[in-house]
């Protein structure tokens, strides 16, 4: 670290090369805290719950696991068991070192960004980083984003901090950790490049500035993570899907099925989010020391899969409500996968892990909510799919696209509408999927989901748009600015007193009395301006009557002036206010030197600014 500093401090790089090098370094660590997180949860999963209660569950057929585990028998109370013991000791952990660890993770990033300057404490990364493998290792019902997510934002704060770099820098270098997380842990390096500058937002606002630093981050932490793998696994999808190349829709009515499809997935969402903050509440209430809470929200996630366990036959898909749940995603994504899961089970497996998810998370649990959102999104549009092809099959508008295509597109829809953040979903699903072919239909899914459900959102720290973030507020008030020409603000008809070079002070002084006008424009013989005095300036020759008759209007006025043109805009004018502490700027006309056209009054710029501004919110709001 220290030799990086000296280099950076050294040299004198221009911005390209400047993000060049930070992107890359941020990109390179959260690579490699991508491969300790993602092999620190494999460990506590074979050492807890494979070990203790029996329990491997499925995976996605693109993930390496660094064990070869083997079937054993299940134990389900004893899952229930590692589930409470996980919780507790991650919640201990979080609650006793970094309170900022709790929950999702990328909702800590998005609040960072915001409203702390991008500043995330050091300490935090590195509990996230082991409670979040305890949680998920230990079964606890989550994903992996959030915490990768916070990670890689946390070494962004942390490498800015150590360079000494100004906010909006430190704000850029840590939405680029959290991308190159993200792109890194998911294999979709386009994705995570889009998600950091997508996810701050809860309308279609995007933060530029974040997505090219972002994008070399997210590739340089892509390849990183992806030497940790096999060869036939280095750039292979996440998921393994047969026939995807084959995903065409056969017409354009196959819009419509995809249509319900979307008004079943923002239903679905809806209840996701408002039971997720439902039990955000309750446990906030419980009394008692807040680290048994997470134990208890494991407990009880766990209480509820062996429960279904039992009820439907000792099926262990229905404990995919159990960790991340990928394993019967891949079947639904395997041919005839959902036929073979059934419409009923499909729905069981989404709605309870809705109730798993929120309570492990909402709890005080450590974990993402993007991997269960693909998955309940996932078997959301395999049920409908299968149920279309069942209900369908014969009508004008049956659909053309397998149950499993209808999986990829309800995982991009899910998500999209309950994150607000539809393309980088879209490219996410495509990359992790390995196919680009069902782009248009997940493109309409996913703008419906998103445009249907924008009232919700799954990330409470996230703001409107660019124009309600704390973090852009000064850049707002410039951009207002510059959009505003003074020729749209002075008044133009306005009667201004002109004095003569040559008036005698006397005169002045009487001309003064007879005007409410503050500032005067001193003209010479052709009428062109050559100074200005204000009232105030002449306050001081008042009480010395002597003076009077040998001064004169060249001798109380100011040769510097400092006006405006109309073509000049609003901040170029408040500058000017700024500099000369003056409530009022003359107007000349930009190609007639002396020329002047009116005055401009400060509190008539401000009024206009105002207006603006104001208009700009109802926009917003509209």
């Amino acid at each position: 670290m220290k030799t990086l500093i000296r280099l950076f401090e050294q040299f004198e790089l221009r911005s390209t090369g400047k993000w060049f090098f930070l992107s890359a370094v941020v990109g390179m660590v959260a690579g490699l805290a991508a491969i300790v997180f993602q092999y620190a949860g494999q460990a506590v999963a074979h050492f807890s719950m494979s070990t203790v209660a029996g329990y491997t569950p499925l995976e996605a057929a693109g993930e390496h696991s660094l064990f070869h585990e083997t079937a054993g028998v299940i134990s389900p109370w004893l899952i229930v068991a590692v589930l409470a013991v996980g919780g507790l000791i991650s919640g201990w952990l979080v609650y006793k070192f970094a309170p900022e660890a709790e929950g999702h993770g990328t909702d800590g990033a998005i609040n960072a960004y915001h409203h702390q300057g991008g500043r995330i404490k050091t300490r935090v990364p590195f509990i996230k980083t082991l409670a979040s493998a305890i949680t998920l290792g230990t079964g606890g019902s989550c994903g992996r984003e959030g915490p990768i997510a916070q990670i890689g934002a946390g070494f962004g704060s942390f490498f800015a901090d150590r360079l000494k770099l100004s906010a909006r820098d430190r704000r850029i270098l840590m939405a680029a950790g959290m991308g190159a997380g993200v792109g890194a842990i998911f294999r979709a390096p386009l994705a995570g490049a889009l998600f950091a500058g997508e996810i701050l937002y809860r309308d279609a606002d995007l933060e530029s500035d974040v997505i090219i630093p972002s994008a070399i981050s997210s590739i340089i932490g892509y390849s990183v993570f992806s030497l940790s793998l096999p060869e036939d696994k280095r750039f292979a999808p996440l998921f393994d899907i047969e026939g995807a190349a084959d995903f065409l829709p056969g017409s354009p009515l196959e819009l419509v099925p995809l249509a319900l499809l979307s008004i079943v997935l923002v239903l679905a969402g809806i209840g996701y989010i408002k039971v997720f903050y439902g039990i955000h509440k309750l446990f906030k209430k419980l009394p008692g020391p807040p680290h048994v809470r997470p134990a208890i929200g494991a407990a009880l996630a766990g209480l509820i899969a062996v429960g279904l366990y039992f009820l439907l036959g000792e099926n262990p898909h229905a404990l995919a409500t159990l960790g991340t749940g990928y394993g019967a995603l891949q079947t639904a994504f395997e041919p005839g996968g959902a036929e073979k899961l059934g419409v009923k089970l499909l729905l069981i497996i989404a709605v309870f892990k809705v109730l798993t998810t929120s309570l492990t998370i909402s709890s005080g649990g450590s974990g993402g909510v993007f991997g269960p959102s693909m998955v309940i999104g996932g078997c959301l549009g395999a049920a409908v799919g299968e149920f279309c092809h069942k209900h369908l099959d014969g009508y004008l508008f049956a659909p053309t696209l397998q149950p499993q295509a209808y999986a990829v597109v309800g995982m991009a829809g899910f998500f999209a509408g309950c994150a607000h953040a539809p393309f980088s979903t879209i490219i996410m699903v495509s990359e992790m999927t390995g196919s680009y072919n069902l782009l248009l239909p997940t493109m309409w899914v996913s703008t419906l989901c998103f445009l249907l459900c924008r009232r919700w959102s799954l990330y409470e720290q996230q703001v409107a748009n660019r124009l309600e973030s704390p973090a852009h507020r000064g850049d707002f008030i410039v951009d207002v600015l510059e959009g505003i020409k003074v020729e749209e603000v002075y008044e133009r008809d306005r009667k201004i007193v002109f004095i003569p070079e040559s008036m005698p002070l006397e005169d002045i002084v009487h001309t003064i009395a007879e005007t409410h006008q503050h500032y005067f424009p001193v003209v010479d013989t052709d009428e062109r301006v050559v100074g200005i005095f204000s009232a105030d300036d002449v306050r001081n020759y008042l009480y010395d009557e002597t003076i009077w008759h040998l001064a004169f209007a060249g001798d109380v006025m100011v040769t510097n002036i400092l006006g405006v043109t109309p073509e000049d805009d609003l901040n170029t004018a408040l500058q000017r206010f700024t500099a000369l502490n003056v409530d009022e700027l003359p107007v000349f006309a930009p190609n007639t030197p002396g020329k002047l056209l009116g005055m401009l009054r400060q509190k008539e710029a401000i009024a206009r600014y105002n207006r603006r501004l104001m208009e700009h919110k109802q926009a917003a709001a509209e």
